[in-house]
């Protein structure tokens, strides 16, 4: 593997805080070392795809998310496999995958390096990435495609949508949920439902023109800024309510920001416009 542009540039490790005690217990995953990355990791990447974490033990968030992907590596089977970049006991490999902070993750897929996130995001949504990745290593001949498995509720869901029964799918979600808390297909298409819902029967004009004429008027900004991104508009709708957290106080800053994470959930977790207003949020509150 070549070294990148910026292999001889260090993390920046300013953010991070005194060292933390790490939950007790194995750490999950294989530890990622400069010998172990080409001799073992790149030859097993051309049979399964490669899961590379980078974290450290002053970084909480990481640590959780480590975790997490040590919990999602399991109920994968075997899928692929989760490598850990502790980057201050090994920041030669941490700069060997261009990691400028962390929690961030690439995948190796046939010797090849595929950035995935840098930040934390659900589990919900990682299973998204996951998925992807699968896909994206049965294309090139490495591993196997992610195999669907259909929920009968989901099923149900799907139908009473196709039929336009918008309350009978959100039921069917619901139901799922509650038999599995963790299915990400069901959080995602509860969430989908739900925007159809609060926009069904709205003209795109006439909300974003009500929204125009009363900017303090915080139902009308939460209902446009659905409209927008049901209609395409992601930047538009995150830039609203992005502004809106900025400008209120109290409740409705915080429904402004419920509202912003709940859109969140819609996009995928590695478009660039998802990344920028994650961002931006935090700037906003702190």
């Amino acid at each position: 593997m070549s070294n990148p542009p910026n292999f001889a540039q260090a993390v920046d490790l300013s953010s991070l805080g005194k060292p933390k005690p790490v939950a007790a217990g194995p750490t999950p995953g294989v530890a990622v070392t400069s010998t172990n990355l080409t001799a073992e990791f790149l030859p097993l990447s051309k049979t399964r795809p490669i899961i590379l974490f980078c974290w450290s033990a002053r970084s909480a968030e990481s640590v959780e998310m480590l975790a997490i992907m040590g919990t999602l590596e399991a109920s994968y089977k075997g899928a692929w496999s989760l490598g850990h970049v502790d980057i201050e006991a090994q920041p030669q490999v941490a700069q060997a995958l261009q990691t400028q902070k962390i929690p961030y993750a690439v995948a190796l897929i046939n010797e090849q390096i595929v950035p995935l996130f840098e930040q934390a995001y659900p589990e919900a949504q990682i299973r998204l990435v996951l998925d992807k990745v699968l896909t994206l290593a049965a294309e090139q001949g490495v591993g196997g495609a992610p195999v669907e498995v259909i929920e009968p509720e989901e099923e149900e869901a799907v139908a009473a949508l196709e039929a336009g029964d918008f309350a009978t799918a959100e039921t069917a979600y619901k139901k799922l949920l509650a038999r599995k808390p963790a299915n990400p297909f069901a959080k995602l298409g509860l969430a989908q439902t739900q925007l159809l819902i609060r926009t069904d029967g709205l003209v795109l004009d006439s909300v974003i023109k009500q929204a125009t004429d009363n900017p303090s008027d915080l139902s009308l900004q939460l209902k446009a800024a659905d409209m927008e991104i049901v209609n395409g508009g992601v930047e538009a709708a995150f830039s609203r309510l992005l502004q809106l957290v900025r400008d209120t106080v109290g409740e409705d800053r915080n429904k402004a920001k419920d509202h912003l994470l709940a859109l969140f959930t819609l996009v995928d977790p590695a478009d660039p416009r998802l990344t920028a207003a994650r961002s931006a949020l935090a700037n906003a509150l702190f």
